[in-house]
């Protein structure tokens, strides 16, 4: 296929996905869990239907303790402990490019909004979100997934910094792994980030410039109604869009786009290699996924081990 028969959109086409991938209003002013409404009993059930071989896979990256680049504020772990029992202490900051989470609808803003269009400075508090949080998520988020594996159509082990992945080619992938993207499903999109790390051994997740998604992956996700986006290697960056740049946007145009717009929950930095392989083993790219994020009043998101379901 000619280089060419996909363009990049320019600037003004990519400015204008504010409004032509906007859910804002569409399940109501108040509405905090944004497309996961997509994800009905039905869904549920069609996800569970999946499950035939009873093969399970996590799809959670082990928490890093040992801090350095890409991993600006590691885990902390300890164990206190005497003749009678041991007890655990965690702390983290699980946003950036190291602990596989989920971003909730309050963690983004674009021009002093959120998602829905609430003012940002109304959204939250040091003491939590008011609006947008991540126990709107209390119940989980239960679905079918679906893993477009960019790699494998292109026959090659990553993404590369000069090729990000681009919007026709989750439709292409899905084209050719014979899966249908279907409204309310969980889309992972795996871009070989170990493989891409181990090539690149100078670079570090979230340093640009790194490899990732292009902008106009967002329009086929509003078309396809995803209810959940999950992918290892996150934003392409930089972006050629001077929008997103100067002044650099949180996370990059897709978290911009996804959140604020769609109203699209992120499952960042998911571990896919073994994601990949069992569905290569198990001959299907379709599975029941489980993400269950803690019970956090007013949280920005949660820390997941998300679980497939063959």
């Amino acid at each position: 296929m000619p280089a060419d028969a996909h363009p990049e959109p320019t600037e003004d086409e990519v400015r204008g996905y504010f409004e032509s991938c906007s859910n804002w209003g569409r399940w109501g002013p108040d509405d905090n869990a944004g497309t996961v409404n997509l994800i009905t009993p039905q869904k549920r059930r069609e996800g569970a239907a999946l499950v035939h071989s009873g093969r399970a896979v996590s799809l959670a990256y082990p928490l890093d303790t040992v801090g350095g680049p890409g991993n600006r504020n590691p885990a902390q772990h300890f164990l206190r402990f005497d003749h009678r029992a041991s007890a655990d202490y965690i702390g983290l900051v699980f946003h950036g490019y190291a602990t596989t989470h989920v971003d909730a609808l309050c963690h983004i803003f674009w021009e002093g909004k959120s998602w829905n269009g609430r003012p940002a400075a109304e959204t939250v508090t040091s003491a939590g979100a008011r609006s947008g949080d991540v126990a709107a998520w209390k119940d989980g988020i239960v679905t079918r997934g679906v893993l477009l594996d960019v790699p494998r159509l292109r026959g090659v082990d990553h993404v590369t910094v000069d090729a990000p992945v681009r919007g026709h080619e989750l439709e292409a992938a899905a084209e050719a792994e014979g899966v249908e993207l279907r409204p309310g499903d969980a889309v992972l999109v795996r871009g070989g980030r170990p493989a891409w790390l181990a090539a690149n051994p100078d670079a570090a997740p979230g340093v640009p410039p790194v490899p990732g998604l292009h902008a106009d992956c967002v329009p086929v996700l509003r078309r396809r109604d995803a209810a959940i986006l999950g992918w290892d290697m996150l934003d392409a960056r930089p972006t050629p869009y001077p929008m997103f740049e100067d002044p650099p946007a949180p996370g990059g145009p897709v978290h911009v786009l996804a959140i604020v717009r769609l109203g699209l929950p992120l499952l960042d930095n998911a571990f896919l290699d073994p994601l990949a392989e069992a569905c290569a083993e198990e001959g299907r790219w379709e599975f029941m996924l489980t993400v269950a994020p803690l019970h956090v009043r007013g949280g920005t998101g949660s820390p997941v081990n998300p679980i497939a379901l063959f």
